[in-house]
């Protein structure tokens, strides 16, 4: 009844529609365009749950930085990482947040700095918080240092980047912040598939009411207008407790179940169907499809960050023979959640629901404590459902929800090292089980074997078999076959592919791109050209257009036209150094290599290029501390040891210089230069006969190196004449 007299509060002040923050859904959503209120609107009615629920991790999940929900101590956030030798720290100044990383360079000093502004902090901070910086262009990067909660607190790197190569541009994804947050604004032509992840406008803060109850538009509607009833605002708003089990799991299931962080299509939007628009009440499968990597194939007892919660209750006993009754609902009040003692309470007295009559041939718990056949301790998941380390994020513990008899052995909260994920290879399955068969999901079966070339091989000839059968009328499945051809080595085919998915959409921006790839790799250069003359004439602000035109035919204004328009991607400026390299500019090289490597200091093909400019220069001592730092990041490349011998037989340091050619070689014996490298460091110590046998090797090898073809004359000439 207090309920119901707020919303006729509400109702009697007739508040404008436009108090409300009304925003509509995005068109790919349910029919009739729903919309989204500003989130603050749903306290006004039910304040009680609004003032619980935002102590809640889910409320608490996206934030502005601020002294109000800081929780980690900037001032003790310098770190250094050994894995890749950086140093990064955390700061505040003039009321702003932010992350700093550097290097130590040649002279000693600091080198690639770089200061990143943090503007959005993701994550409670219950487990850890992950900082983003929001570019220009509306993206958002996740900043390679985070903080985790474990031991009062400690600095340590975000999942992914506690590697030789952290990822210094980690784009968040749509996909990311659809579990993260609340249901952002993004750009009209970015509901399409594959779109890059923009976003307009401010962003929620937090997890909010809606993401449950779906759009709270028409709800806030009827609740203002004055005479409205309740059952007829109740049905304007979806209750999860009022739905069927599976919907109601559904709602959980959105963000709660993945099945692995690891490289396959974990979940697999479909491609009618924006990334933000499932509504709670549809069925989860409706908007996406779960894959899984294949059953016995050493993936059966992953414990991942994502899938510690939905994925391994599934497994459960409890869950499979409850018939559907046990949810996450069944233990979880996503409104309030309990801590301490309180919690072991209330999650104890879940499991005796079940446990405390016989079941079946389980005896209650009560009976099996009086015949001492089980702990009198009250605290049932410590025992069944033990914190665990997850082999991505090994910096913090999670619940594991498989309920198990007894706890896995070992001490399973021990310290490790974050685990370097496998490039599965196998077939990608159908979580939980197969979809109806239906033509559509045939579709999206063969889908999901290409689409990260999991199981290229067998997906490819079905994906082609059921377009051919179904001709399909959205353009994204003929831009994935595609990708799997071009994946293939099949260009010429690829670019079928794509010109079909351009008759069924010709602005697509994504078909023209991957067009002008397989038109290039197939040799078809000028019809490349025209192809991403057309994308940039669509899309003049796309970065990565003009960047793959100024590749066509190394034009440098085209590439810093991409840079101009989104100067975050190290790619970029490398290659920029790389063109003016080879032109012959020093100077604009050094600068664009430096810009390369400030933004990615992992990056080791911008550091070979550096040591090469250094070269160029006569700088050798500073040339080999660049390739040293690339052979570090890609130990045994072949390519990387073939400059540094270059650098060093230009130095003069011939000994050194065989010594590292031969080490290519042995990376890579089918290097036609570093036959060719070898065979003048040979023909230098007058050994003829061996210095011939590495001329002939790299004829073999590069037949159209005719400079080759004249020492190798010239050292059998002087072989002669030594006999």
């Amino acid at each position: 009844m207090v309920r119901w007299r707020h919303l006729a509060l509400v109702s009697a002040v007739s508040i404008p529609i436009a108090f409300f923050g009304l925003r509509r859904l995005p068109a790919a959503a349910a029919a009739g365009s729903p919309e989204y209120v500003n989130a603050q609107v749903c306290a006004g009615c039910h304040s009680q749950i609004a003032e619980s629920y935002a102590k809640t991790g889910m409320g608490r999940s996206f934030a502005r930085p601020s002294a109000q929900v800081q929780l980690e101590d900037f001032t003790k956030g310098d770190y250094y990482h050994d894995r890749s030798d950086t140093h990064f720290s955390m700061l505040q100044r003039d009321g702003a947040w932010y992350q700093r990383r550097w290097q130590t360079g040649f002279d000693g000093g600091e080198t690639n700095v770089e200061e990143m502004r943090v503007d959005y902090i993701l994550g409670s901070g219950n487990h850890a918080r992950t900082y983003l910086h929001r570019t220009e262009r509306g993206t958002l990067i996740e900043l390679p240092l985070g903080w985790y909660s474990e031991n009062n607190g400690h600095w340590a790197m975000s999942p992914g980047s506690d590697s030789d190569h952290p990822r210094s541009r980690r784009f968040v994804s749509y996909k990311c912040m659809s579990c993260h947050n609340g249901v952002p604004q993004i750009p009209a032509a970015n509901e399409a598939p594959d779109s890059d992840p923009v976003f307009t406008g401010d962003l929620p803060q937090g997890i909010d009411c809606q993401r449950c109850h779906g759009p709270g538009g028409e709800h806030v509607r009827r609740a203002s207008a004055p005479g409205s009833k309740p059952e007829d605002i109740r049905a304007a708003i979806v209750n999860p407790a009022r739905l069927n089990s599976k919907l109601r799991m559904d709602v959980c299931l959105q963000c709660h179940l993945e099945t692995t962080s690891e490289r396959i299509p974990a979940t697999l939007v479909r491609f009618d169907r924006g990334p933000f628009s499932f509504v709670p009440g549809q069925a989860l499968e409706s908007f996406a499809l779960s894959f899984d990597h294949a059953p016995g194939t050493g993936h059966d007892d992953k414990f991942e960050i994502v899938g510690a919660s939905a994925y391994r209750l599934r497994q459960s006993q409890c869950f499979l023979k409850s018939e559907g009754k046990l949810t996450c609902a069944t233990c979880h009040n996503p409104h309030s959640i309990p801590r301490g003692a309180e919690a072991v309470a209330h999650y104890s007295s879940v499991c005796r629901q079940c446990h405390a009559a016989k079941q079946g041939t389980i005896e209650p718990i009560d009976s099996l404590i009086a015949a001492g056949k089980h702990t009198a301790a009250p605290d049932c998941a410590g025992c069944h459902m033990p914190k665990r380390r997850p082999t991505d994020t090994p910096d913090l513990t999670m619940t594991d929800h498989l309920i198990q008899r007894r706890p896995p052995a070992g001490n399973l909260l021990a310290p490790i090292r974050e685990r370097i994920p496998e490039e599965y290879r196998g077939a990608v399955v159908p979580y939980p089980a197969p979809p109806r068969a239906t033509p559509e999901n045939a579709l999206y079966l063969a889908v999901a074997q290409v689409g990260l070339q999991n199981n290229l091989k067998a997906g490819l000839p079905q994906l082609e078999r059921e377009i051919a059968r179904q001709q399909p009328t959205n353009a994204q499945f003929y831009i994935v076959l595609g990708d799997a051809l071009q994946n293939d080595g099949k260009p010429q085919q690829a670019v079928i592919a794509y010109e079909q998915a351009l008759r069924l959409k010709p602005d697509s921006l994504n078909a023209l791109r991957s067009l002008a790839d397989a038109l290039a790799a197939a040799g078809q250069r000028s019809r490349a050209e025209e192809t991403l003359k057309r994308a940039v004439q669509i899309a003049p602000s796309d970065p990565e257009a003009w960047y793959k035109y100024g590749l066509l035919d190394s034009d440098a204004a085209k590439i810093e036209r991409a840079i101009e328009l989104d100067p975050s991607l190290p790619e970029k400026s490398r290659k920029l150094g790389e063109i003016f390299l080879k032109a012959g500019d020093v100077n604009r090289a050094d600068a664009a290599l430096k810009d390369a490597l400030r933004i990615d200091p992992w990056d080791e093909d911008a550091w070979d290029l550096a040591g090469r400019l250094h070269s160029e220069k006569n700088e050798t001592a500073e040339a080999m501390f660049d390739f040293e730092k690339a052979v570090r990041l890609k130990p045994g490349s072949a390519v990387y040891l073939y400059d540094s011998a270059l650098a060093l037989a230009r130095a003069n340091s011939f000994d050194q210089a065989e010594e590292r050619v031969r080490g290519a070689l042995r990376a890579d014996e089918k290097s036609g230069e570093a036959h060719e490298l070898l065979g003048r460091l040979l023909e230098r110590k007058l050994q003829w006969k061996d210095s011939a046998q590495e001329y002939r090797r790299a004829l073999e090898l590069r037949p159209d190196l005719d400079r080759v073809r004249a020492r190798l004359a010239s050292v059998l000439q002087q072989s002669g004449a030594a006999q």
